[in-house]
């Protein structure tokens, strides 16, 4: 049984567009969340939830899993919602999800853990 962390964001944020790829000490914030995310020894596999072709780009080009979700969503636990259902097709034995937040660059391994 798998443990699944999916990272929904999107750059069209309200209150400060662009954020997951402003970058915090030359690193976008979303690939802080995915890196530290991915040090959680609780989760098994780590996936970006995006409809921006920049963040999805960005994480392939660090190695990353991110799989591309529709713009249209209106809430993150939606497009979190999309991922599982694509994932589920390649992913057998998920188990539980563990939604963190794009924009919390600061979780820690041990707070998911």
């Amino acid at each position: 049984m798998k443990t699944i962390a999916i990272i929904p964001s999107r750059m069209k944020a309200t209150r400060l567009p662009n954020k997951p790829m402003l970058k915090i000490d030359v690193i976008p914030m979303i690939e802080h969340v995915y890196r530290r995310t991915s040090l959680s020894k609780r989760i098994d596999i780590t996936c970006v939830a995006t409809c921006d072709k920049i963040i999805f780009n960005h994480i392939k080009s660090i190695g990353g899993m991110a799989v591309m979700t529709s713009s249209k969503h209106q809430r993150a636990t939606d497009r979190t919602a999309e991922a599982i259902r694509k994932l589920s097709k390649k992913i057998k034995n998920i188990k539980y999800v563990a939604m963190i937040q794009g924009d919390e660059p600061l979780v820690g391994p041990s707070h998911i853990d």
